[in-house]
């Protein structure tokens, strides 16, 4: 069977416009990939990322919180004047920091997922400084000034290692690198929300300085905590949320409303206690599997 020209031709053509499809498809690969390191480049200093917006945001929700505690609790407490708002006020300035801790979980999770700025993690350092760290300090203070008694001192040197343990936190941070997935001492937002929590609990003074002072050292200590991402991520976004339900029953005063924020409160110090034993049963199964791996290759 011989092949006449035509034919031979026609396959000469198909070949090339092989080549011709392949070679577009190589150029539009890598324009795709020009085009994704362009977007995913962080911006220059001049310029702000979507990311960057939520956390401001949390800035502003920290300095709120202050400020409603100040405007709330402690001028009506300093000048004698009886008030019907200091629940509804406590409860806006912790409302305000589960905000700012939604907005710190968000600006991580759009940072990943679109292009950040230059400027990302220092305002994140900032934003969690203001939130996580003066905030809940002075929360602390409060709380000894308004408990009665010769608290005032005390609760002032407590609030101090409340801040100091989150700002060499967020340095530590900033200049070590935890394994994958976890992060070294309790984080900021965590110990934030728990601190405040022992502080709605209106426990006796010395157990709750207590508490607030190991809170201080778990921040500070090597014991790993989960990060949030994926399910986990979803888990305390939803209980953000609850807690805000809770808040708002209890500054409402509807009936249980106490309870809920009794109940809210006890369970934040229990999952601030517990999360660490999450980290150490993926170890525990990691070694498990690594040695079940070992034992089937010796067989």
């Amino acid at each position: 069977m011989t092949v006449t020209d035509p034919e031979r031709y026609e396959q000469a053509y198909a070949e090339q416009d092989d080549q011709d499809d392949e070679e577009q498809e190589r150029v539009a690969r890598r324009l795709r990939w020009a085009r994704d390191r362009e977007l995913r480049r962080p911006l220059s200093p001049q310029h702000l990322s979507t990311a960057d917006l939520f956390t401001l945001g949390n800035a502003v929700c920290g300095f709120l919180a202050i400020y409603c505690t100040t405007t709330g609790v402690l001028i009506p407490h300093l000048t004698g004047v009886a008030t019907s708002g200091d629940r509804r006020s406590a409860a806006a300035a912790v409302t305000l920091l589960l905000i700012g801790s939604m907005c710190d979980l968000f600006d991580g999770l759009v940072a990943r997922k679109l292009r950040s700025s230059a400027l990302g993690a220092e305002l994140d350092n900032l934003a969690d400084l203001i939130s996580f760290g003066i905030a809940p300090a002075y929360f602390v203070v409060v709380w000894g000034m308004t408990a009665g008694g010769a608290h005032q001192r005390v609760s002032a040197g407590i609030a101090i290692m409340v801040l100091l343990a989150v700002v060499l936190r967020l340095a530590r941070f900033s200049c070590t690198a935890a394994r994958p997935g976890v992060f070294q001492g309790m984080p900021s937002p965590m110990g934030a929300l728990t601190v405040i929590s022992i502080v709605l609990l209106n426990p006796q003074f010395v157990l709750g300085a207590v508490g607030i002072v190991a809170v201080s050292a778990l921040m500070v200590s090597q014991v790993e905590y989960p990060k949030p991402q994926g399910k986990l991520a979803t888990a305390t976004l939803v209980w953000i949320v609850v807690s805000m339900g809770c808040l708002a029953a209890w500054a409402t005063g509807l009936p249980g409303g106490a309870t809920l924020l009794q109940i809210g409160a006890s369970l934040q110090v229990t999952l601030a206690l517990m999360a660490p034993l999450m980290v150490i049963r993926r170890k525990v199964g990691d070694v498990r599997a690594k040695r079940a791996e070992a034992r089937s290759a010796t067989h």
